[in-house]
């Protein structure tokens, strides 16, 4: 329905399905992907994917479904293909489970093109902060830059417009995102690519590793030089900001840590 609303041409199959588990284009390479899967699934039936062929770079946890998407749309990549998505915060760093393992050979296979960390609350259905992932099965595109060995950090936490309590992203945010990214690969209309401290940051893959593999931008992007001085908002305004920010992160926090609990007491580790 969402795309015969914009009108776009699809073929979703023959039949209703699963993506993980029946597959209606098994052999389909693309040229692009843009996605928006569920954000930490745990009820993803990993159990029968045990020897799947598309887990090459490890198997998935059975209690999130994160990195079975990220190889998902990995393995449907043609060989000049990327891929654009967005999952939760804690793909960028989570080692649970091995997590982080999985991440860590994917890093090393170099196929991570582009990190952008977003502001919170920009979706209605969750209050769960979010990333934007960027892949590239050929960072040596005859038309682009050769960025083998770098990863491109965007932090753009700060960006966005306030409504009631909700993050909205302008189209001058979302214009300076998308022309950096262009600048990076070297597209000739984009300008020339420069690191912004406390934005944007070009990594070698020396630098990811440092951290652990770890592909949270605000660890490289460093801080802007006016961040470094007072912000002028006053101090009581910005401890009751500060107050008011943690309590509802304990509160989702909390709803984590029970969805987890009964995870777990599902799988009989009570």
């Amino acid at each position: 329905m969402n795309l015969a609303i914009r009108q776009i041409d699809n073929n979703l199959g023959k039949e209703p399905a699963d993506t993980f588990h029946h597959d209606l284009h098994p052999d389909l390479k693309a040229d692009y992907v843009i996605a928006n899967p569920p954000f930490n699934d745990s009820d993803w039936g990993s159990e029968s994917l045990q020897g799947d062929k598309r887990w090459k770079y490890g198997i998935p946890p059975a209690s999130n479904a994160n990195f079975a998407w990220v190889q998902h749309f990995i393995h449907h990549l043609a060989p000049s293909g990327l891929a654009g998505f967005v999952l939760a915060n804690g793909s960028m760093s989570f080692n649970q489970s091995g997590e982080g393992d999985i991440r860590k050979n994917i890093i090393e296979a170099d196929l991570v093109d582009c990190k952008v960390a977003l502001p919170d609350r920009l979706f209605y259905s969750t209050m769960i902060p979010c990333c934007l992932w960027f892949l590239a099965r050929d960072k040596k595109n005859g038309r682009f830059r050769d960025r083998r060995g770098e990863i491109l950090f965007i932090d753009a936490r700060k960006m966005g417009k306030r409504q009631e309590k909700w993050n909205v992203l302008t189209d001058k945010d979302i214009e300076k995102i998308s022309s950096t990214y262009h600048a990076w690969r070297g597209e000739s209309k984009a300008g020339v690519y420069q690191d912004l401290p406390g934005f944007c940051k070009s990594a070698t893959l020396e630098e990811v590793r440092k951290p652990g593999h770890v592909l949270t931008p605000g660890r490289y992007v460093g801080v802007a030089p006016d961040e470094e001085q007072d912000d002028g908002e006053p101090f009581e305004e910005k401890m009751q900001r500060l107050v008011k920010q943690l309590r509802e992160q304990q509160v989702e926090a909390a709803k984590l840590d029970a969805a987890i609990a009964a995870n777990l007491k599902a799988l009989g580790l009570d």
